[in-house]
C-alpha cells in the first residue's frame, strides 16, 4: 500500500521549512546567538550559502513528503481526526528521530547544550508547520 500524499501540501510543507529558518535564524530572532554557538562567521560570501540552501530546500522537501507518507498511514490506522494526526505524528517523529539525533551526536561532539536546545527547537517549529500545512490539507479522498 502506498499513502496517498497532497503533494501540493508537501510543495508547501517545504517552503514553509524555508520561511521559518529565514524567520528563526534571522539576527533579530536568534540567528546572532546560533551564529555565536555553533562558530559561525555570519560576514561571509553570501555565494557559500547558495549549496546549503539547495541542500535545505532537498531535505525539507524529503521531510515534508516522509511526513506526509506517514501522516497518511497513521491516520489510515488510528482513524480520527487528520489534522490532530498530523501534529502527533510530527511531534514523535521529532522526538525519536530528530531530536534524539541532535541530542547524542551533540553531546559526543561536545557542542554546548544551548545550541542543541536552539537547534531542536527550530526542528520542531518546523516540522510542526509542516504539519498543520499537511494537516489542514489532506489528500483527496481520504477526509
Amino acid at each position: 500500500m502506498t499513502p496517498e500524499i497532497n503533494y501540493w501540501a508537501v510543495l508547501l510543507a517545504t517552503l514553509s521549512s524555508m520561511v521559518v529558518g529565514s524567520i528563526w535564524y534571522t539576527p533579530k530572532v536568534f540567528g546572532t546567538r546560533w551564529a555565536k554557538l555553533a562558530k559561525v562567521d555570519l560576514d561571509g560570501a553570501a555565494s557559500s550559502a547558495v549549496g546549503a540552501i539547495l541542500v535545505t530546500v532537498l531535505v525539507s522537501f524529503i521531510t515534508a513528503w516522509v511526513l506526509a507518507g506517514a501522516t497518511a498511514i497513521a491516520w489510515h490506522f488510528y482513524g480520527g481526526n487528520f489534522l490532530l494526526g498530523a501534529l502527533l505524528t510530527a511531534g514523535a517523529l521529532w522526538a525519536g528521530f530528530t531530536a534524539a539525533r541532535f541530542i547524542t551526536h551533540d553531546a559526543f561532539e561536545g557542542r554546548p547544550p544551548a545550541l542543541t536546545t536552539m537547534n531542536i527547537a527550530h526542528e520542531l517549529v518546523t516540522v510542526l508547520v509542516m504539519a498543520l500545512i499537511i494537516g489542514v490539507w489532506p489528500p483527496a479522498g481520504t477526509v
